[in-house]
C-alpha cells in the first residue's frame, strides 16, 4: 500500500503550482511484476491471493496458518468451498508447473492425448534424470546429450509446440531451478517430482505430484488436493558450529518417522528461523519429502529477501514486502500437532542406514555402527543433489577440506560434487570452491541429480559387497544410489561428508576427534564457515534455457512407433460395471514397499516414455511374503515361480484380474507415476494395504485403480498369496463407503473383510471412466 505520507507530498506538490509532477500509475494501481525473467508478461497476483484469504478469514473466523493462507488463497472457489483440516478436498488454481524430465515424458504424452493446443500456466521441463556419473561434469554431459538424444529431441519439440519451457541437459538440478528462478513467496507450484517442497525455503506452497495431476493443471482444470493439516515446528535458538540447516530435518524424521507427515504440511516459525538462509530453509523443506510432508514452508523473511535481491529479482521481494501480512502465519493461529527444536542445543546428525529417519547424533554413529555390523570404513563421499547444492553448502565444505589440505591431508575416501545448478557451477568454479574440493580428491559430476538417484555407474565395488557411504542426499533406500543391496548409505550435510571423507570412518567426530597431519602432528578441524551468498553477483555460466515459441502449433513432435525409449499412450479400459471378482494376488509384499520398490530407477530411467517397457521392472524389489525373496512370486494359473513381470503378463493374456497387497505407508518416496501406470497396464486392478503414502495413493486413482486400506490392519494377515479376493459394492461406490472384500481360500472356506478408501465424487468418475485422463476427454466432449 502507498503510504500516506507519499500521497500527500505529491498532492502538495500538485497544487503548490510550482512544478508538475506526474504521478506515477503505481500510486493508483499496484505495478505489475512478472513471475520470471523468463516469463515477462505472466504477472504475480497477490491481490487475488489477499482478496481470497480474506474472504475464507471471514468465513472461517479464525487466525490462519501460513500454509492455510497460501493454500486457501488459491482456492478456485473461496466462498463455497467446504473447508476441513484432514477431510475435505480442496480445488485449487496453482500458479505454475515444473517437470522433470523423467517424469515429463509421460506428463507430456498425457498432455499431447488430452488433445489441448496448449498449456493453460506457465510451465518448465528440467533435463536433470537422466544423466549418468561416470568419469566427470563435461564427459558425462556429452555421453548422456548422445544417448538420450530421442528423449531430449522429444521434451524440446513438445514444449515448442504446447508453450512450455525447456531447460536443457547441463542446466542444474529442477529443484535449484526453480529455488534460483521460479519459486517466490506466496507461489502454488507443483511439479512432478517429490522434493518439489525445495521451493517452501522461498515461502512457496510447492507441492509434488505425480504427471496426471501436472496434466490437470496444465489444462487449466482445477487440482485436486486433500485439505492438509498442518504441522508447526517451532524452532528457537541460533544454529551454529558444525550443526547446519539438514540438521533440523534429520532431527524432524528421527521425531516423525517416513509417514508422519502424510497428510499434513509442515510449517516452521518461531525466532529460531531467521538464523538459518535461505537455501538452508530450502534443504530443510526438500527433505520433508521423507516423512511423507504434503509439503513444507517457511514464512517470508529478510533471508529471503536477500536470496531474491542476489538472484536479479528485487522487484519480487519490493512486492512480497507489501504483501508480507499475508506471508507469514497469522498471531494465535492453531497447528494440528506443534515440535519444538532449540537450534543452540542441536548436534550435527547422520540418518541411516536404508532409511532416511533412523537418526543418530555425529558423536554416536561409529558406535552404533560397530554394535550393528554396519561397515565403519567409508568407501564414497558424495556431497551435492537438490537437497544440498547451495553455493554456501559448497563453501562450507570447501572451508573443511581447505583445513585438510593446509595439513597435507586428502580424502581417504572416494569424494564426489554434484553442483545443483550451471549457475552454481560457474559460481563456484570463479571463487575457487571448487579447485580446493578437486584439490582435496574430489571429482565434481555434472549439474544433474546423478548417484542421488542411481545414475552412477559405480566401479569400486562388485554387487552384493557390504560397504559403507555418506552422502548429503535426501534418500538412502536400499540400493537407491548403485544398486547394490549391501551398500549401506547415510545422509548428513555436505561438510559432514567432507570431514568424514577425508577421515574415511564413521568413527570420526568432527566436533571432538584430531586428525593427524602429513607432518605428523595432530589437529582438529575447525566448524566450517562460509557466506550464504557470493559477495560478486552469481555467475550464470552457459546460457541452457529454450524459450517457447509464441505460435508454436506448426511444431512437429515426432514419436516414432518402432522407439524403444518412447510410446504414445493408449487409453485404459473402462469400468465395466461390475464387482471385481475373483481376482488373484500378484503378490502380497512384506514390510517396505517404496516407489523404488515398485518401480525401479536407475537404469530404467531410459524406459520412463515407454509405458511397456517400463513395466518389465514392476515391482521386481518388493519382497514376496510367500518365499522372502525379490521378483519371484507363484504363478496361480501355472504354479511355477517366476519374475513377477513376467506373472503379470501373463495374467493380463489369460484376461485374469489380479490384485497386490501391500504393508504400511505403500509407495513412499518418489513422485514417479509409473509405479502406478505399470500395474494398470498389465491388468492389475486393486492395490490394498494397511496405509498408503499421499503421492502414490493420488496417482492409483488417477490411472483407474482402487487403492484402498484394511479398515482392521490386523487383516493383513488373514490373505495369504493363494487366495482369490472379489470386491464387492461398486454399483454403489460412494465417498466414505467403505466396501466389502470377500477371501476365497484354497479350501473352499471364505472369509468376509471391510476396506476403506478415500476417494471423492470425482474421483470415483476417474476409476469409473478408467482414468482421470478418460475422465477429462470425457468432459471435453461434453462441453464441446
Amino acid at each position: 500500500r502507498v503510504p500516506v505520507l507519499i500521497l500527500s507530498f505529491f498532492q502538495h506538490a500538485l497544487n503548490s503550482g510550482v512544478r508538475r509532477y506526474h504521478v506515477a500509475p503505481v500510486l493508483c494501481q499496484r505495478a505489475k511484476v512478472a513471475m520470471s525473467h523468463f516469463e515477462p508478461n505472466e504477472y504475480i497476483n497477490y491481490e487475488k491471493l489477499e482478496k481470497n484469504i480474506n474472504i475464507v478469514r471471514k468465513r472461517l473466523d479464525r487466525p490462519l496458518t501460513l500454509s492455510e493462507k497460501i493454500v486457501y488463497g488459491h482456492l478456485d472457489d473461496p466462498a463455497k468451498q467446504e473447508i476441513e483440516r484432514g477431510k475435505t478436498y480442496l480445488r485449487l488454481r496453482p500458479d505454475r508447473v515444473a517437470m522433470q524430465d523423467a517424469t515429463a515424458q509421460m506428463a507430456m504424452l498425457q498432455f499431447i492425448s488430452s488433445g489441448l493446443p496448449k498449456v493453460a500456466v506457465p510451465s518448465t521441463i528440467h533435463c536433470d534424470h537422466l544423466i549418468e556419473a561416470q568419469s566427470g561434469g563435461e564427459k558425462d554431459l556429452q555421453r548422456a546429450k548422445d544417448i538420450n538424444q530421442e528423449v531430449y529431441n522429444f521434451l524440446s519439440t513438445a514444449g515448442a509446440k504446447y508453450g512450455v519451457g525447456f531447460w536443457k541437459p547441463g542446466s542444474g538440478i529442477i529443484h535449484q531451478i526453480i529455488l534460483e528462478n521460479y519459486s517466490y513467496p506466496g507461489v502454488m507450484l507443483i511439479g512432478t517430482d517429490s522434493h518439489t517442497p525445495n521451493g517452501g525455503g522461498l515461502g512457496g506452497i510447492c507441492i509434488g505430484v505425480g504427471g496426471a495431476d501436472a496434466v490437470d493443471v496444465m489444462a487449466g482444470i482445477p487440482w485436486e488436493l486433500k485439505c492438509p493439516k498442518v504441522i508447526g515446528v517451532k524452532l528457537t535458538g541460533k544454529l551454529s558450529g558444525w550443526t547446519s540447516p539438514k540438521d533440523v530435518i534429520l532431527k524432524v524424521a528421527g521425531i516423525l518417522t517416513v509417514k508422519g507427515g502424510t497428510g499434513a504440511i509442515i510449517e516452521y516459525h518461531g525466532p529460531g528461523v531467521d538464523s538459518i538462509s535461505c537455501t538452508g530453509m530450502a534443504t530443510i523443506c526438500n527433505m520433508g519429502a521423507e516423512i511423507g510432508a504434503t509439503t513444507s514452508i517457511f514464512p517470508y523473511n529478510e533471508r529471503m529477501k536477500k536470496y531474491l535481491g542476489k538472484t536479479g529479482r528485487a522487484d519480487i521481494a519490493t512486492l512480497a514486502d507489501e504483501f508480507k501480512q499475508h506471508l507469514v502465519p497469522d498471531s494465535g493461529c492453531q497447528y494440528d500437532q506443534v515440535i519444538e527444536i532449540d537450534l543452540s542445543e542441536l548436534k550435527p546428525h547422520i540418518n541411516g542406514p536404508f532409511t532416511p529417519d533412523l537418526a543418530h547424533p555425529v558423536s554416536d554413529i561409529g558406535a552404533v555402527a560397530e554394535k550393528e555390523g554396519w561397515p565403519v570404513d567409508i568407501r564414497v563421499g558424495l556431497i551435492g543433489s537438490c537437497t544440498n547444492s547451495s553455493y554456501e553448502d559448497m563453501g562450507r565444505s570447501a572451508a573443511v577440506a581447505k583445513q585438510a589440505l593446509a595439513h597435507g591431508l586428502k580424502c581417504k575416501s572416494k569424494f564426489t560434487i554434484t553442483p545443483g545448478s550451471e549457475q552454481i557451477r560457474a559460481t563456484i568454479e570463479r571463487d575457487g570452491y571448487a579447485k580446493i574440493l578437486r584439490e582435496v580428491g574430489g571429482l565434481v559430476l555434472a549439474n544433474a541429480c546423478g548417484p542421488c538417484i542411481g545414475q552412477w555407474d559405480r566401479k569400486d565395488i562388485k554387487k552384493g559387497e557390504k560397504n559403507t557411504i555418506v552422502t548429503s542426499y535426501n534418500r538412502n533406500f536400499t540400493g537407491r544410489n548403485d544398486a547394490n543391496p549391501e551398500t549401506h548409505a547415510f545422509v548428513t550435510s555436505p561438510e559432514i561428508v567432507t570431514a568424514l571423507s577425508i577421515a574415511g570412518t564413521l568413527k570420526f567426530n568432527p566436533e571432538t576427534d584430531y586428525l593427524t597431519g602429513a607432518d605428523g602432528k595432530k589437529f582438529k578441524l575447525e566448524a566450517p564457515d562460509a557466506d550464504e551468498l557470493p559477495k560478486l553477483e552469481f555467475d550464470p555460466g552457459q546460457d541452457t534455457y529454450q524459450y517457447p515459441p509464441k505460435d508454436g502449433s506448426g511444431q512437429h513432435v515426432d514419436v516414432s512407433p518402432t522407439s524403444q525409449r518412447l510410446q504414445l499412450l493408449e487409453p485404459f479400459d473402462k469400468w465395466d460395471g461390475k464387482d471385481l471378482e475373483d481376482m488373484l494376488i500378484l503378490i502380497k509384499v512384506k514390510g517396505k514397499c517404496t516407489t523404488d520398490h515398485i518401480s525401479a530407477a536407475g537404469p530404467w530411467l531410459k524406459f520412463r516414455g515407454h509405458l511397456d517397457n517400463i513395466s518389465n521392472n514392476l515391482l521386481i524389489g518388493a519382497i514376496n511374503i510367500e518365499n522372502g525373496k525379490a521378483n519371484s512370486v507363484r504363478n496361480a494359473l501355472t504354479q511355477e515361480f517366476g519374475p513377477v513381470p513376467d506373472t503379470a503378463r501373463y495374467y493380463k493374456k489369460m484376461g485374469v484380474k489380479w490384485a497386490v497387497i501391500g504393508d504400511e505407508n505403500y509407495g513412499e518416496g518418489s513422485s514417479r507415476e509409473h509405479a502406478a501406470l505399470e500395474p494398470r497396464h498389465l491388468g492389475g486392478r486393486v492395490i490394498i494395504t494397511k496405509s498408503f503414502a499421499r503421492i502414490h495413493e493420488t496417482n492409483l486413482k488417477k490411472q483407474g485403480l482402487l487403492p484402498l486400506t484394511f479398515a482392521d490392519p490386523a487383516d493383513y494377515n488373514k490373505i495369504h498369496p493363494v487366495d482369490k479376493l472379489s470386491i464387492v459394492g461398486l454399483k454403489d461406490f460412494a465417498p466414505g463407503k467403505p466396501l466389502k472384500c470377500i477371501i476365497k481360500h484354497p479350501n473352499g472356506s471364505q472369509e468376509t473383510i471391510m476396506l476403506n478408501h478415500t476417494f471423492n465424487e470425482s474421483q470415483i468418475e476417474w476409476f469409473q471412466a478408467g482414468s482421470a485422463l478418460n475422465r477429462m476427454k470425457e468432459l471435453q466432449q461434453k462441453s464441446s
